[in-house]
């Protein structure tokens, strides 16, 4: 065995020794047999509440700041999903978006996401704020979801965007 192996090897068992029962107790819920590797990223680690027999991948990003993510039980992420619960105002005249903070955001800049369970989530997959994923639904890799799916149900792709939505 090399010394790069087995040095990821030891970084391995480091984290999951010191650092994941960390990551655990400051969601604001965690079930039993939970899984968070390294290279996961949580903003608004205490609005994030797991079930059990969930098992996260590196590079998953959960992005929150007022809104809720709960993820139901017996859910599987592939690597680099993206999980943001919120969205920047954009209609502030003489304001650029950059200096707008979290103060100025309104209730519906921020909505919470729901995975009901039963859910696989493939990699570089992208959820954004106020979707509702429902029991035993899958999200092909690299989908971008924006609108609810159906439970028990498979998606792949980009949700189609509300007829008065403009981008």
């Amino acid at each position: 065995m090399s010394l790069y192996v087995l040095g990821k090897k030891v970084e391995r068992g480091l984290h999951r020794v010191f650092c994941e029962p960390l990551i655990k107790k400051a969601f604001a819920k965690c079930g039993k047999n939970v899984r968070v590797p390294q290279g996961c990223e949580f903003s608004g680690i205490d609005n994030i509440s797991v079930g059990n027999n969930v098992a996260l991948d590196s590079g998953l990003k959960i992005l929150t700041t007022r809104a809720k993510v709960s993820i139901g039980n017996d859910v599987m992420f592939d690597p680099n999903v993206t999980i943001i619960t919120g969205d920047h105002r954009i209609d502030i005249p003489g304001r650029p978006m950059i200096s707008l903070t979290d103060k100025d955001k309104l209730p519906e800049n921020d909505q919470d996401v729901i995975l009901e369970g039963d859910n696989w989530i493939g990699a570089n997959a992208t959820i954004l704020k106020g979707v509702k994923i429902g029991l035993g639904a899958v999200v092909a890799a690299g989908s971008l979801v924006n609108h609810d799916i159906p439970p028990f149900s498979i998606w792949g792709g980009a949700s189609q965007a509300a007829e008065d939505e403009v981008f």
